[in-house]
């Protein structure tokens, strides 16, 4: 019985860790590069992640779950735009992420944009906006909500 038990909380214990092991960026040249490689779109995050209730509830209900983990993992690229009060931050981030806010408006936290990057002829990159969304309390109905706008690309 013992065995049993323990074979069970290894499994959870892994399942567990594959939500927490995603690959969220923070630079969006590297995010960029990566989409266009793997030809998929990239999921921006913007989030005040020591200071806003509901992007941490966000994070709690649907982006920390192994289904939104699992779903992730094959549709986008995942980037966090942070937007933190007293934890320190890297100035060149910080200037990227308030560029970008300021490129998509956002106005409220959190804020979930869905873009494809589009390589033109000068070789510059151009985001293509696909939809937004906010929280959510289900990883079911939040993931359902996107696949609507990854189906536009």
């Amino acid at each position: 019985m013992k065995k049993i038990i323990f074979a069970f909380a290894f499994l959870i214990s892994g399942l567990v860790a594959q939500a927490q092991e995603l690959n969220w960026h923070t630079d969006m040249a590297k995010a960029t590069e990566a989409s266009l490689k793997e030809n998929k779109p990239l999921l921006l995050f913007f989030t005040g992640s020591d200071w806003c209730g509901w992007c941490i509830k966000l994070q709690r209900d649907v982006l920390k779950t192994n289904e939104f983990a699992t779903w992730a993992t094959q549709n986008v690229i995942l980037v966090e735009l942070d937007f933190p009060k007293s934890k320190p931050q890297d100035q060149n981030i910080k200037m990227q992420n308030q560029q970008l806010a300021q490129t998509f408006g956002i106005q409220g936290y959190p804020t979930v944009w869905f873009v494809n990057p589009i390589k033109g002829t000068d070789n510059k990159v151009n985001l293509s906006g696909l939809g937004s969304l906010g929280y959510d309390n289900s990883a079911k109905n939040w993931i359902s909500k996107a696949n609507a706008f990854l189906a536009k690309k």
